[in-house]
């Protein structure tokens, strides 16, 4: 799918999935035995991260017995949800085990806005990914308000602008240049981020490769389980006795 394309149906494709809120089970208290997996020497599960070849960055064991996939939008105020409630806990009970593994998976709902952030955060690579999601997670209000409050003609302007300059205009409105230098991204580093067309268009494909992948998907989050979609799930506490169903 062109970038163009998605950009022109983002509006749609926001209307349609943006922050599934449907109702999810009651995580389940009863005891759970978790035989914990050797890390590699000087670390911990939580410090391993790789690329994957889907497009997205998988934190954790990759022999896991529970692979979990979150299909996320760094925009979505659903998403932030579950970073806030379940990602502390995700991380420290289950992924340091060893017995499972975290992928998120960028989802373009808010096109260009979207793009640019993940342009941002990946743009240090894999070691760096996860805490810069969940700072920007934490500063969603922040940065989203910035182009809330853009001018119509200014937002026009970007729009009209080639793809390999558009994504760094949209970062600027965004203030995203600024935030990922004070968390160590040169803004030099940024910007070549930004106006790579190669990442441009992963960005793009892993978009449609959702939705090619998993037909069911209806909005961020949405959740998968050993290549399995959870129905109606978009919060921890609907995920977390999925996970532990899934490790019994």
């Amino acid at each position: 799918m062109k970038v163009s394309h998605i950009l022109v149906c983002a509006a749609a494709v926001a209307a349609l999935t943006a922050c599934n809120s449907k109702g999810e089970n009651a995580a389940t208290n009863e005891p759970l035995n978790i035989k914990p997996i050797a890390p590699p020497s000087g670390s911990d599960w939580t410090q391993v991260v790789a690329a994957t070849p889907a497009g997205g960055f998988m934190m954790g064991n990759p022999e896991a017995k529970v692979k979990l996939l979150e299909i996320g939008s760094l925009s979505c105020p659903h998403c932030k949800v579950f970073e806030d409630e379940g990602a502390p806990v995700l991380m420290e009970k289950y992924v340091k085990t060893g017995q499972v593994s975290w992928e998120f998976r960028p989802y373009v709902i808010h096109g260009p806005v979207d793009v640019a952030a993940d342009l941002v955060i990946r743009c240090n690579g894999p070691k760096t990914f996860f805490p810069l999601s969940q700072a920007l997670y934490k500063d969603q209000a922040t940065w989203m308000a910035n182009v809330e409050s853009a001018p119509k003609d200014k937002v026009a302007e970007v729009q009209k602008l080639p793809t390999n300059q558009m994504f760094v205009a949209w970062a600027s409105l965004l203030g995203l240049q600024d935030w990922a230098a004070a968390r160590g991204v040169p803004q030099a580093k940024s910007n070549q981020c930004l106006a790579d067309q190669k990442m441009i268009d992963q960005e793009v494909q892993v978009t449609s490769d959702v939705n090619s992948q998993f037909p069911e998907f209806t909005g961020t989050p949405a959740f998968v389980i050993n290549g399995k979609m959870i129905p109606n799930v978009a919060s921890w506490d609907g995920v977390e006795p999925k996970l532990r169903e899934a490790l019994r």
